[in-house]
C-alpha cells in the first residue's frame, strides 16, 4: 500500500451527494473515481476498477455498505482494497464499530467538498505509514 491514492471506487446511492463528490475528488484531488449507485453496481465494477481506495456509503437500500464490504472482500481484486465508510452515524461507537469490520476510518455526513480530497488523502498516509 506504499502507493500513491489516484484510483477511487465510490459508492454512494444518493445521486446529488455522488455527483459533488466525484466533481471535487477529481477537480481538487486530481484522482480518478469510479462511481457506483449501489452496492450491487459496485460489485459489478470492482474487479476492474483497480482501485487504490473503496469509499463506501453506510446506509444504502437492499445492500448496505457493511455487506457490500463483506461482498467486496470475496473478491480477489477488492480483498484487501483500503476501505473508507462515510455515513451521518459518527458516534465513538459506531465508528469504532466500522473500523472493526476493516474500515481504515470513517468520513462525517455531510462533509466539506472542498476538503474531502484532502480529508480522504491524510486517512491514506496514516495507512501507508
Amino acid at each position: 500500500m506504499s502507493r500513491d491514492l489516484k484510483r477511487i471506487l465510490y459508492v454512494e446511492d444518493e445521486a446529488s451527494i455522488r455527483t459533488i463528490a466525484v466533481t471535487v475528488l477529481e477537480a481538487v484531488g486530481g484522482l480518478t473515481v469510479i462511481a457506483c449507485s449501489s452496492g450491487k453496481e459496485a460489485l459489478a465494477a470492482a474487479p476492474g476498477a483497480n482501485a487504490d481506495l473503496i469509499l463506501l456509503d453506510v446506509m444504502m437500500p437492499e445492500m448496505d455498505g457493511p455487506a457490500t464490504l463483506a461482498a467486496l472482500r470475496a473478491i480477489p481484486q477488492t480483498a484487501q482494497t483500503p476501505v473508507i465508510f462515510m455515513t451521518a452515524k459518527i458516534q465513538a461507537g459506531e465508528i469504532l464499530h466500522y473500523k472493526r469490520l476493516g474500515a481504515l476510518d470513517v468520513v462525517g455526513k455531510p462533509f466539506d467538498p472542498m476538503t474531502l480530497s484532502a480529508q480522504l488523502g491524510e486517512i491514506w498516509r496514516r495507512s501507508v505509514a
